[in-house]
């Protein structure tokens, strides 16, 4: 019998059939009917009838609740959802990619293809173009840049926000998933340009 054997004492810390305290419990049925507030014991009775457990699903309620279900097959469906839970998901790192102005067509390629290799994966890439001595003169040079980049990755990713330039690196971080991104790419075109005459 369910109620005559020692209950293991539940991982999510409910208490289940004898562990039940309360002189009166709120009850739910198996099919999810509110049966009203019962003695504990009438409750065990209805529970046992069933070959099911009592289990107690909110013990601050006045009087508490609890509900007629099978203990087991709920520790195992919840377990189960946990495990999915975690296997679903994905510790999102930020990966760098750095450019310069005067980076070359190939270069520009292998970057883009480790870009893509990291987007594919499910991590963000942030994308910084550092700029050296007269460089900083030409900012929109380094812009073009990184708007080659973004626009090439355009079909996996989308940036988080526009291009920020701070001192002598332009950056913005692309995030998996596609999306239309002209309009940060004229935002962030707009504000390099303040940024860069400020530099100059």
């Amino acid at each position: 019998m369910r109620f005559n054997r020692q209950p293991r004492p539940p991982s999510d810390n409910m208490r289940v059939n004898r562990q039940i305290r309360a002189q009166q419990v709120r009850v739910i049925d198996k099919d999810g009917k509110q049966l009203g507030v019962l003695p504990i014991q009438q409750a065990m009775t209805l529970a046992e009838a069933d070959q099911l457990d009592l289990v107690e699903i909110a013990p601050t309620a006045q009087p508490p609740v609890c509900k007629i279900i099978d203990y087991g097959k709920f520790r195992y469906q919840q377990a189960r959802k946990e495990k999915e839970s975690k296997k679903a998901q994905h510790q999102v790192k930020v990966k760098e990619i750095k450019v310069k102005p005067n980076t070359d067509d190939h270069d520009l390629q292998v970057k883009l293809k480790r870009a893509r290799e990291f987007i594919e994966k499910g991590n963000k890439v942030r994308i910084t173009c550092m700029f050296r001595g007269r460089e900083m003169a030409h900012p929109e040079v380094g812009r073009r840049v990184v708007k080659k980049l973004i626009e090439a990755l355009s079909d996996i990713a989308t940036s988080e926000a526009m291009p920020k330039q701070m001192g002598r690196s332009l950056s913005v971080t692309l995030a998996p998933g596609a999306k239309k991104i002209k309009e940060n790419h004229r935002e962030g075109e707009n504000e390099v340009q303040k940024s860069g005459k400020s530099q100059v």
